[in-house]
């Protein structure tokens, strides 16, 4: 069984960690909970630290002579600055951050989709194209990392790649910590298959920094490598991707198994490149030939486990749907 890195989150307060909402609740989420024990939550109420009450007046993001202002409609308050200088203040006071999970919609911590409004008054029209200060500030520190909403993981292929790469980028945070070049091996050895299918390119540019040649000291290869890793994971994976890393799978018992087995297996396959089946059906296949045949290279791809295995689930929003 494979072992995880425990990741470190910041986490929107209101998520479920204390009722700091403009009207003085909280929003429990279902996978927020879910995550909890697997990974080190940091919650954080952006409103709340710059002294506005529980409960308060809402803010908005207003546009004043075209600039995106921070305001408080029912008392005039301008919080912009405030904002501004907590965000900076909070996000400098943050060490071995793994990724973020931010209230969807909020004036602080929305990503995308924030309402920005014309004017303070009533009724004043607004725009869908907005994003949070405080998420804003995250995104320009912290954009290499996994950033999401909690209504947006409710996607079954976000939230698979939020949890890929959060654990993929934990782990990789233990090799930083050790120092040691044998451990960089192990993480590249190990990622091999999930690599390739996330980006065979930049995974064939991170073989010869693991090489090292020209024999760096090892802090400078581990900074040259994880720049090429948030590269490689920062989209999902493509679908032709996976089936290729798949048929590389099936390399490794193409002599052990029955015809039968192997048709069944590329029917699978073909299923899955038809958008029938999810990915999981194939790589299952895989995982028993790995447990019948006791082959421990494959065994060790995070490819086939990704993230722990109580997170896995299939359940959709229907927006976007793919289950990948």
């Amino acid at each position: 069984m494979r072992t995880f890195a425990r990741p470190n989150v910041v986490v929107s307060k209101c998520l479920g960690f204390a009722a700091c909402r403009y009207n003085g609740v909280t929003i429990p989420d279902v996978f927020v909970t879910q995550l909890e024990p697997f990974v080190t939550y940091l919650p954080v109420c952006a409103e709340v630290e710059i002294g506005l009450g529980v409960p308060r007046d809402p803010v908005r993001i207003v546009l004043v002579n075209d600039e995106p202002r921070l305001l408080q409609p029912a008392t005039g308050a301008d919080v912009t600055e405030k904002m501004r200088a907590f965000s900076a203040a909070h996000l400098d006071s943050l060490s071995d951050i793994d990724g973020f999970i931010l209230k969807g919609r909020s004036p602080s911590c929305g990503i995308k989709d924030v309402k920005v409004y014309r004017g303070v008054e009533k009724g004043a029209a607004s725009t869908n194209k907005g994003r949070g200060f405080f998420a804003q500030a995250v995104l320009e520190r912290y954009g290499h990392l996994p950033v999401e909403e909690e209504g947006r993981l409710t996607n079954f292929t976000i939230r698979e790649h939020f949890l890929t790469r959060l654990f993929a980028l934990a782990d990789f945070r233990a090799v930083k910590a050790s120092g040691l070049m044998r451990e960089l091996v192990r993480f590249h050895t190990d990622n091999k298959l999930l690599l390739m299918a996330y980006s065979e390119s930049q995974y064939r540019l991170m073989g010869p920094i693991v090489a090292n040649h020209a024999k760096k000291p090892a802090d400078e290869v581990l900074a040259a490598y994880e720049q090429h890793l948030w590269t490689a994971l920062a989209r999902p994976a493509r679908r032709t991707a996976g089936i290729n890393v798949l048929m590389h799978a099936l390399g490794y018992f193409s002599d052990k198994l029955t015809a039968d087995e192997k048709a069944y297996f590329l029917d699978a396959l073909q299923k899955y490149r038809d958008e029938k089946v999810p990915l999981s059906v194939p790589v299952s296949l895989v995982g028993a030939w790995i447990v019948r045949f006791k082959e421990p290279y494959l065994a060790r791809q995070t490819f086939f486990a990704p993230y722990p295995e109580a997170l896995v689930a299939i359940s959709d929003s229907g927006k976007g749907r793919d289950l990948n």
